[in-house]
């Protein structure tokens, strides 16, 4: 097989317009919008000759897509995956954020980055290869997943479902470096409590959000033990995001003259694979135990929102893969191929410190993975957008990793 011939057949304009579609399409996570986009795919895949079908799950009325190229038999499967929901649209947009808008440099659109380029660009190295007419031996299995930002309940319910492929690419964006590792999520609250006074007689109060400041940059520095190596140890980070405090759990704030006696930080911590919430809790019960010596009287609870399953959402576990793995020999291969050079490889950041269905595809399905995709320098800001030459060279990569993993049935 001519591999230059096929990657110069590549029809670049219906690929363009294809992501603009999607961009067109308004899918904020639980929103009929996502549905709709679900069943738009699962038609378009079936009009290229795919196996597709809709996948209903949970009581909410959501589903999945799912499509198969189907094989001709003694080939390696491969699924790619990626989600449909998006991030909300900010102020500060200089463009229509569902507009699919495509100059001489840019796809512009909520969402684009985080992840309908990359949707797309399975699509179409799927497509361009049946074009061609090229028979794969082993399946491409293509799934559309909702409830990423619920933390990854679509991609969960196909695998409970018992979906599975030998090997699997995570497309989320990672301005197409090869992601080896990323981090699990923990999200944290803690209360911290104090003993108020007046501010004329502060020295005999236990000042909960002096505590609170204090512990703040602690926490925004911790690593947490256990790490099998230097690069899993990478990925470790601990960041606080909510911080209050005023008077009572209420926080009142109409006393301010009084010393503060309470104080609520949330966050969210993330740790590799080999290591446990049950150890980083131990670890932040550490520091708390410090902060307690610095402050004395002050009482401390920390709690671990492990119950937001019960919201409908779920926590993302860690995801890895060895560096042998014939997922990563195979996409820096097709990337070597594509680009010219060395694919940069390993637990890169930012990446490494995403939440992905990478986790669940390696943790529930037991699959070995890859994790790369388009975009991700303008991801998650006003005019989010992704650079065209990625978003063609993604497609690219994707169609030469399908041919290095799934292996083609050359004619007679």
């Amino acid at each position: 097989m001519d591999r230059k011939a096929l990657l110069d057949s590549l029809d670049e304009k219906a690929c363009l317009d294809f992501v603009s579609m999607m961009v067109k399409h308004k899918t904020y996570s639980e929103t009929e919008g996502e549905t709709v986009l679900v069943k738009r795919m699962v038609e378009e895949m079936a009009a290229i000759g795919l196996e597709a079908e809709i996948r209903p799950f949970g009581d909410k009325g959501r589903s999945n897509g799912v499509g198969t190229f189907r094989g001709t038999g003694g080939g390696k499967s491969l699924m790619f995956n990626g989600h449909l929901d998006t991030n909300p649209a900010t102020e500060g947009w200089t463009v229509d954020p569902w507009g699919g808008l495509v100059d001489d440099r840019f796809i512009y659109g909520i969402g684009v980055s985080n992840m309908k380029s990359s949707d797309a660009a399975y699509f179409c190295a799927v497509r361009a290869l049946k074009a061609a007419g090229v028979k794969l031996k082993g399946d491409v299995i293509l799934t559309y997943v909702v409830g990423e930002l619920q933390g990854g309940v679509g991609t969960e319910a196909l695998l409970r479902e018992g979906l599975r492929a030998d090997y699997f690419v995570n497309c989320e964006p990672s301005d197409l470096v090869a992601v080896t590792m990323h981090a699990a999520a923990l999200k944290f609250q803690i209360e911290l409590t104090g003993d108020t006074r007046h501010l004329s007689k502060r020295e005999e109060a236990v000042d909960a959000l002096a505590a609170g400041c204090d512990l703040v940059p602690r926490l925004n520095a911790m690593t947490f033990k256990g790490a099998l190596s230097p690069e899993h140890a990478s990925v470790n980070r601990c960041h606080v995001g909510v911080f209050k405090g005023a008077l009572g759990r209420d926080l009142e704030e109409w006393r301010p003259p009084q010393v503060a006696d309470f104080c609520v930080l949330k966050g969210s911590a993330r740790y590799a694979p080999g290591q446990s919430r049950e150890g980083v809790l131990a670890d932040m019960e550490e520091e708390l135990a410090a902060l307690r010596d610095r402050f004395p009287g002050l009482r401390t609870k920390l709690i671990s929102m492990d119950t937001m399953e019960e919201k409908g959402l779920s926590l993302m576990p860690p995801y890895e893969v060895n560096r042998d793995s014939a997922i990563v020999a195979a996409i820096n291969a097709a990337y070597l191929e594509v680009r010219g050079e060395a694919q940069p490889t390993g637990a890169i950041t930012p990446t490494r410190f995403y939440g992905s269905d990478a986790g669940h595809l390696y943790e529930l399905g037991g699959m070995e993975g890859i994790v790369c995709g388009c975009g991700g320098r303008y991801n998650t800001m006003p005019d989010e957008r992704v650079d065209i030459v990625d978003y063609i060279d993604m497609i690219k990569v994707y169609m030469l990793t399908i041919l290095n993993i799934c292996g083609v049935e050359e004619a007679a």
